[in-house]
């Protein structure tokens, strides 16, 4: 790595140089507040006669990947942004002079500053090559064609600007100014020095560098010329166009990638440690496994596109619930819906239920919005729930696990419900819930859909905002006052008008008899559902309004509806806040979550020190300082001393209730109530439920298999279930139990469908010599729809959760799965 101060016209003037902006670079981002202050520096460097004026540095690699015979291509790693702002700046002087005649100076301009004047290819010409969108902007105000220029650009518009700008009075001081602006150039070797390293540690002026800025360069930064482009283009490039708000024109790849390491790590990433997460996670750039994983990342992008946009949606009904949950701003459900949707794309469910789940979803969220439950409690509650599901009872599963929450994360029942609905206020809401509940009261079950997003539909107040004397009069004391101090926003006393300003502060009977002029504006006249029981009344008083109140509640009930699921009995099926679990006596963890971080634990014990070691380093003193915990450097004041950190100990001969009772007390002082979730181990104890079962069944099978190495490594798991590698990614042999069959698969399971359906195609070409291999018939599913692929054995009328048909299984697994194996080992290694 070499590093020099020099002026920025000499780095400029280099003959023969091109300044390559790779692929992996961000778009160029700078807008007219960035140019404004950058021409302010050039003009007041110049006046005030300040010799110099630094703008950061130019890192750059040189004799690099991109090189011709004419010109030597340096790669900028970074300050594209000041760099393509000065050449567009000297376009501005260059179209400037060549506007005012001023020939001699217009051809220095250009020539010296703008292009490599005797190259001859006209790919190495300007000096400045750029990403294919800012090459066509730049290239345009070079040759005078920005006006025929139709897609916006920043580089037009700070070329517009600049333009703008100049005149004969400033035109040579901008030169002059230019002159005397200084960078530091660093140039670095490849395969010597590491470009991503240095690149990190730059503390760039101008625009920060987003989370995804830094992935992008992560991944491509190192790659060859034709692997980085081939990289750009396949992997990257559809993932920054999927994660992308349509409407908003905004990148959302930052949230995606954080909401993707959510769902693998079960761990939420700090917004502002995403990249740090993801470079974490994947430090082996070389391996196949990481480009899969790329794979993987862009094959999900395809699902995060449909829920930031649900326009693009073909299926109306999925469309529909997806704009749902777009409106009620339900993003921390993502990383569970990514999911939820492979398995859709896998054909694990079929559309049915992904509707049911999608629903369930909606639900969960607007009813914890009525009761008023923290929003703050559901990022957790996502980031672990697939964990929770059972594939082969998916929705029954996903509905138990929200139905078992407790405390703020619970699934708020119908005596909830109803109860808020009386007191809750629904009027001063954001306008989009606002919508969202009248649009979905109004509409259920009608045959019509009728538009309440509607200019010309708005919420109207029955009693009304501003009552006046006639009011005061139709009504005694105690009702006038509890419409006005208590019922004026609820849910009862508004509805839905095209009148709203007609019908203003009037009486009810007027408001539902109201014809002025024709216009039909009272509510008898009324299409709505919402205005249906109005019709039939002449007063509005609280009698009236506790029956529509019913009528809505009602209607409520039936839209957002309570999950009609069984909740297992002594089971607690998913995680819980320790101030709400049971007693841990004689009970094991599955594991626990502390501040977003999940941690596989069995023991309460090893939950107990983590704790303690944590909040340690959330503030130390606070921990050394409390008449809770009892903590010093000397061990021999403890009966079972253990050391925390830093030579602290405490006392650990203690049961678990005593553990819990600090850890409660401890929590509380430090204000993180909401940040230790546990759960128990629900398989410890043999409850006789499907989980205990399944795992039951494959600790016995397991060992008997025989003449294959296939799961010689694989534990027992609670799923129906288990899988192994086949030695090919993307292959792998599975078996399955079921209460109704078992079976021996092949499964294409690829991030890329296309790989999954070429695999599938040349396996079918030798189906007859794979199944003389096998002596049987297989079961061969292309499944064209759906990302995945598989070929199937299967043994139907057993059922898993009847012992007697055990031996039978046993015997499936043992005689067959060697046989399947060897059938389709061969074809699997070429493929």
């Amino acid at each position: 790595m070499k590093a020099t101060e020099l002026p920025i016209i000499n780095f400029l003037q280099t003959p023969n140089v091109q300044f390559v902006i790779p692929v992996y670079q961000r778009n160029y981002d700078w807008e007219i507040g960035h140019c404004k202050q950058l021409l302010s520096d050039i003009i007041n460097v110049e006046h005030e006669n300040r010799g110099t004026h630094f703008i950061g540095s130019i890192v750059f690699i040189y004799e690099g990947a991109y090189s011709t015979s004419e010109v030597r291509e340096l790669v900028i790693i970074d300050g594209q942004q000041r760099l393509t702002t000065i050449n567009i700046l000297y376009v501005s002087l260059y179209r400037f002079a060549k506007d005012k005649g001023m020939e001699k100076e217009a051809e220095m301009l250009y020539n010296m500053y703008l292009v490599n004047q005797y190259v001859e290819l006209d790919s190495s010409k300007l000096k400045l090559k750029q990403t294919d969108t800012n090459s066509m902007a730049f290239n345009a105000i070079l040759d005078g064609n920005e006006k025929g220029f139709t897609t916006y650009s920043n580089v037009i518009e700070n070329y517009s600007y600049f333009s703008s700008q100049i005149n004969d009075t400033n035109f040579e001081t901008i030169k002059n100014g230019l002159k005397r602006l200084i960078f530091v150039e660093i140039s670095l070797e490849r395969d010597k020095d590491d470009p991503q390293r240095i690149f990190e540690s730059l503390n760039s002026t101008g625009l920060d560098l987003s989370q995804s800025d830094l992935i992008r360069n992560y991944i491509l930064m190192d790659l060859q010329p034709k692997e980085q482009q081939k990289v750009f283009n396949s992997i990257w490039n559809p993932i920054e166009e999927n994660a992308r708000d349509l409407v908003k024109q905004k990148s959302l790849v930052s949230a995606y990638i954080r909401d993707y390491l959510t769902l693998k790590n079960k761990k939420i990433p700090n917004k502002s440690k995403v990249y740090q997460e993801f470079k974490n996670n994947y430090t082996d750039k070389k391996s196949e496994d990481y480009m899969n994983e790329l794979e993987s990342i862009k094959a999900l992008s395809l699902h995060y596109k449909m829920f930031v946009n649900p326009h693009t949606v073909n299926d109306s009904q999925i469309r529909q619930q997806l704009e749902y949950i777009n409106r009620l701003e339900i993003n921390v459900a993502y990383p569970f819906l990514l999911q939820v949707f492979d398995d859709w794309d896998n054909d694990i469910i079929d559309k049915n239920v992904l509707l049911q789940v999608l629903s369930l979803v909606q639900n969960y969220a607007w009813r914890r919005f009525i009761v008023g439950l923290p929003t703050n409690a559901l990022n957790k509650i996502f980031m672990t729930l697939y964990s929770e599901i059972d594939t082969e009872e998916y929705f029954e599963s996903f509905a138990i696990a929200l139905l078992s929450k407790k405390g703020n994360s619970r699934f708020p029942n119908d005596d909830d419900v109803l109860s808020a609905l009386e007191d809750k206020d629904l009027y001063n809401i954001k306008a989009k819930n606002r919508n969202y509940l009248f649009e979905l009261l109004e509409n259920f079950n009608n045959r019509e859909y009728v538009d309440t997003s509607r200019e010309d539909i708005t919420v109207e107040h029955i009693f009304p905002q501003k009552p006046n004397e006639d009011w005061v009069s139709s009504l005694n004391e105690e009702e006038f006052l509890l419409f006005k101090e208590k019922h004026l926003n609820t849910i009862a006393n508004l509805t839905l008008s095209g009148n709203n300003g007609s019908l203003g502060n009037k009486t009810f009977l007027d408001k539902k008899k109201m014809n002025s002029n024709g216009g039909e504006q009272g509510y008898i006249y009324s299409r709505l559902w919402l205005n249906d029981y109005l019709k039939t009344i002449d007063i509005w008083n609280i009698s009236n309004y506790e029956a529509r109140l019913k009528i809505i509640s009602d209607r409520f009930l039936k839209i957002w509806q309570y999950p009609k699921v069984e909740l297992p009995d002594n089971e607690v099926t998913t995680e819980q806040l320790i101030f709400e679990a049971d007693s841990p006596r004689h009970k094991k963890l599955e594991y626990f979550i502390f501040k977003d971080d999940k941690v596989e634990e069995s023991a309460i014990a090893n939950m107990y020190g983590y704790v303690l070691k944590e909040l340690y380093a959330i503030n130390t003193e606070l921990f050394l300082n409390n008449d809770i915990l009892k903590v010093s450097r000397d061990s021999f004041v403890f009966r079972g001393p253990q050391e925390i950190v830093n030579g602290y100990y405490v006392e650990f001969n203690l049961d678990s209730e005593s553990k819990f009772s600090i850890l409660k007390r401890l929590l509380t002082l430090y204000d993180l109530e909401e940040e230790l979730l546990i759960k128990y181990d629900t398989e410890a104890v043999p409850y006789g439920n499907r989980f205990y079962v399944r795992k039951e069944y494959w600790s016995q099978l397991l060992p008997l298999l025989e003449n294959t190495e296939l799961f010689l490594n694989v534990n027992p798991t609670k799923s129906h279930w288990i899988s192994t590698g086949a030695g090919k990614t993307g292959v792998n042999y599975t078996m399955v139990v079921t209460g109704t069959h078992c079976q021996i698969e092949v499964g294409l399971v690829a991030a890329k469908k296309e790989t999954n359906k070429k695999h599938f195609k040349k396996l079918k070409t030798n189906q007859e010599e794979i199944e003389n291999a096998f002596s049987e018939k297989l079961i061969w599913q292309e499944l064209p729809d759906k990302k995945m692929s598989r070929i199937k054995f299967m043994l139907n009328d057993v059922n898993l959760f009847d012992k007697s048909h055990w031996p039978k299984m046993n015997e499936f697994f043992v005689e067959n799965l060697p046989l399947f194996e060897r059938a389709f080992q061969p074809d699997i290694k070429i493929l």
